[in-house]
């Protein structure tokens, strides 16, 4: 649904935060981000995309593009449910510290102090203890997987959590412990193992009690929901081919993998979770998890020796260009892919959730905050244009360089280019000097260019010249 197209108020009270400016709102960069999505859609030959935008703890935007099942032609919206893969580590990684606060474990405690049958060789004897915290930030020298092919055959057999043991004792260590960051779904595995051992429930039940249950993440969940597929459950579908095909991959449940990639989930429940942690932060005694534990677990606990590989306990901790600390994780599962990206000092979160595989979803939040970003420091105009900047609003279309999208900005006008595969800023702001005729902003502030847009004889505009070529509205004749 278009949450905010309809709730201008709402939106201005949602941002003020993020801007500390208590009368701006968002609708022009939404209106940007929706259009540059939808492109995207299209351009990448996606099936569906769900997003979403937090700020200030509220959901302050959220949207469906295309399809979450072509055959059934069931639209993706922000109550789709996706495979959220590795963003589920999130969740059993709280589980963790929820023990460790109630004095249940130490995160230096050994990995067989709490699972005596654990007997993965070790390869480097006198490479140090395989620790909670080696595994929470995947260091702990583990391999990737379990020992079966869960990844690439169709059919997905992912083990079951005995058939992990089977395998565990076939295995061995890749590194000594705490010397390198390997990335491990077994260990996030074996985590899960913990979390029912010493809470006395099966890791499942622990999770819908004392998490999803507490937090009212009714559309979360440690599985996929079976019935719900080519429903609400989005259908997932594989790379595209050269032919332009993407095939509907086969249903799957990550059985004894779920601690590390079993969740399914929608915009709205991320939202909401997302929204938690910006009110735990604030909070000591906050619910499911004290503020100072959330807080040291999206602190940096590993660094690689490269410098450029870090990690949280259990979350994904980097920065952005402009050095802004950035929590979450990424989640990539046969026939889906999903991005939670958070600032926590901006308390602002960025959601995007995909059906078919081959896309960089990453790059999508990336450039929804660029746009965002690039609204927040542009400088409100001072004067009212004399004229009617939505007279010019609207897609235009150049075979250079396909679509362009032109929006209002702040008392002026932006473009955008939808083919654009990153956004980081408007390609071009314009200000408006006298009739139909604009100059180019350079990035100074001093004038470039004129811009000169043509109307039909209804007096509609249908053309934007500059440098003496043109591009046509599209629909505007």
């Amino acid at each position: 649904m278009k949450t905010f197209i309809s709730t201008l108020l709402f939106l201005a009270l949602a941002t003020a935060a993020f801007t500390q400016e208590e009368d701006s709102d968002y609708f022009e960069p939404l209106r940007a981000i929706e259009a540059w999505l939808d492109a995207q859609r299209d351009y990448e030959n996606i099936p569906g995309i769900s997003a979403g935008i937090v700020l200030d703890q509220e959901l302050l935007w959220s949207e469906g593009f295309g399809y979450s099942d072509l055959g059934a032609e069931v639209a993706a919206t922000d109550s789709t449910i996706y495979s959220i893969c590795s963003i589920s580590k999130l969740f059993t990684s709280i589980a963790i510290l929820q023990l460790r606060d109630q004095g249940k474990l130490d995160l230096d405690d050994e990995l067989q102090e709490h699972l005596p049958w654990f007997n993965l060789k070790q390869a480097y004897e006198d490479g140090g203890p395989i620790t909670i915290r080696s595994l929470l930030t995947h260091s702990s020298g583990l391999p990737r997987e379990s020992d079966y092919p869960y990844w690439t055959d169709p059919t997905f057999p992912f083990p079951t959590s005995d058939q992990i043991k089977e395998k565990l004792g076939e295995q061995e260590t890749l590194y000594p412990p705490s010397t390198y960051f390997q990335y491990s779904n077994l260990g996030m595995a074996l985590l899960g193992e913990v979390v029912a051992e010493l809470s006395g429930m099966p890791y499942e039940d622990y999770i819908q009690k004392n998490i999803l249950g507490k937090l009212n993440l009714k559309d979360t969940r440690p599985e996929m929901p079976e019935a719900l597929h080519h429903g609400q459950l989005a259908t997932g579908y594989s790379i595209e081919s050269r032919e332009g095909e993407r095939e509907e991959l086969a249903f799957f449940q990550a059985r004894g993998i779920a601690p590390a990639a079993g969740f399914s989930s929608t915009v709205k429940d991320l939202a909401a979770f997302a929204s938690w942690q910006f009110r735990a932060l604030e909070e000591k005694d906050a619910p499911v998890l004290n503020g100072n534990t959330l807080r040291e677990m999206q602190r940096v606990h590993w660094m690689d020796p490269d410098w450029e590989t870090s990690w949280g306990l259990g979350f994904v901790v980097s920065k952005t260009e402009d050095n802004k600390t950035v929590v979450g994780h990424s989640g990539g599962c046969p026939g889906y892919l999903t991005q939670l990206w958070m600032i926590p000092s901006e308390k602002a979160a960025f959601i995007v959730m995909v059906n078919g595989l081959g896309v960089n979803v990453g790059r999508y939040a990336t450039s929804m905050r660029n746009i965002f970003k690039a609204y927040e420091k542009a400088k409100e105009e001072e004067e009212v244009p004399e004229v009617n900047l939505e007279d010019y609003a609207g897609k235009y279309y150049g075979f250079w360089a396909g679509e362009a999208l032109a929006v209002s900005w702040k008392g002026k006008l932006a473009v955008f280019y939808l083919r654009s595969q990153e956004q980081k800023k408007p390609a071009l702001v314009m200000k408006h000097k006298e009739e139909d005729t604009f100059y180019r902003l350079r990035d100074d502030g001093e004038p470039g260019e004129e811009i000169r847009f043509e109307r039909n004889a209804e007096g509609k505009v249908v053309r934007m010249w500059r440098h003496s070529s043109f591009m046509d509205k599209v629909g505007g004749k």
